[in-house]
């Protein structure tokens, strides 16, 4: 009998669906917090996003099922024999809609209207833009990015996507290029009126948008980040925001959580969410991730290739 361990909030059908995939298995439900080093140590498989210290006495782990498309801190605290997964294919849905939304937040002024209303002023901020006609630069067009991309370019964007690697154009796409240089990426940075990063953290990402690459940047451009904070360089952004250059849409911030101190919390032209894009906030998206671990464990049991494996060089998801 395998003892899988639960390490993330589910619902009567979520432990259904689980008990299905898993018939016979011993299942363990335990939030984050409450996971110890005996459990781990107990478990042939979990699920959920475990303090991976605890792994160093894992000996009888055969899969780590995250319940994130990112993998980071992971990758090098896998024990041996064990297969790392992640729930890419899961966040499409939520991410792609958190990241219209700050986008029309700025398009139509309404992170100024909601400003002014906390000051009781009834004032016309002016002129307003449509996603019509933008020209919308997604770096990083997997599942997240491309359904962003699909539904920016149904509003009448133009849409340019950047991939690790495989150019080929899907439908909701105009121009999609992969393993450009910082060069091209400059050229395509000068054309955009929104950027969005919807990139991991890996060495290709880390500081890609330094000080250089905003200089690059229109001016009035929006820049949208729900992949990771250390993909910018958080001053070099600020002070472009402060001077009026850029707009920001951040969900990721480096550090995390952004300090009560910082200055981009005080900026009129930043609007900043918690690290809250994904995670469990649309039943979807647990829903997502919970059918994910189901057809692993399922997997698992009867000795089949496991879905969404991680590639241990690249952090990615296996092709």
């Amino acid at each position: 009998m395998l003892n899988i361990l639960v390490a993330i909030p589910v619902d009567e059908g979520h432990k259904k669906r689980l008990d299905q995939a898993g018939e016979g298995c011993n299942f363990t439900f335990a939030q984050k917090e409450q996971v110890t080093a005996a459990l781990v140590e107990q478990a042939d498989a979990i699920f959920g996003n475990v303090d991976p210290k605890l792994f160093a006495h894992a000996k009888k782990l055969k899969l780590i099922q995250l319940l994130s498309a990112g993998a980071d801190g992971y990758v090098d605290a896998l024990p041996e024999g064990c297969v790392l997964c992640n729930t890419t294919g899961a966040f499409g849905l939520a991410i792609s809609e958190h990241l219209l939304a700050m986008l029309f937040m700025f398009l139509k002024r309404m992170h100024q209207y909601r400003d002014n209303q906390a000051k009781s002023l009834w004032r016309d901020m002016g002129t307003v833009r449509s996603v019509e006609d933008l020209t919308v630069l997604v770096l990083g067009m997997g599942d997240i990015g491309g359904e962003f991309a699909r539904k920016v370019k149904s509003l009448g964007a133009y849409v340019i996507g950047v991939r690790r690697k495989n150019a080929d154009k899907p439908p909701y796409a105009d121009e999609v290029y992969a393993g450009i240089s910082t060069t091209e990426l400059d050229a395509l940075l000068e054309r955009a009126d929104v950027v969005t990063l919807v990139m991991p953290n890996t060495g290709e990402t880390r500081g890609l948008m330094d000080k250089e690459r905003i200089s690059h940047m229109k001016k009035g451009a929006i820049l949208l980040n729900v992949g990771r904070g250390n993909a910018v360089d958080t001053e070099a952004l600020a002070d472009a925001v402060e001077r009026g250059d850029v707009l920001c849409g951040l969900d990721v911030t480096d550090p995390e959580p952004l300090p009560q101190t910082h200055r981009l919390w005080r900026m009129e032209g930043a609007l900043i969410t918690p690290h809250v894009s994904g995670f469990f906030h649309l039943k979807q998206t647990h829903d997502n991730m919970v059918e994910i671990a189901a057809k692993n464990i399922s997997h698992l049991l009867k000795g089949e290739a496991f879905e969404n494996v991680v590639d241990l060089k690249t952090g990615y998801r296996r092709s």
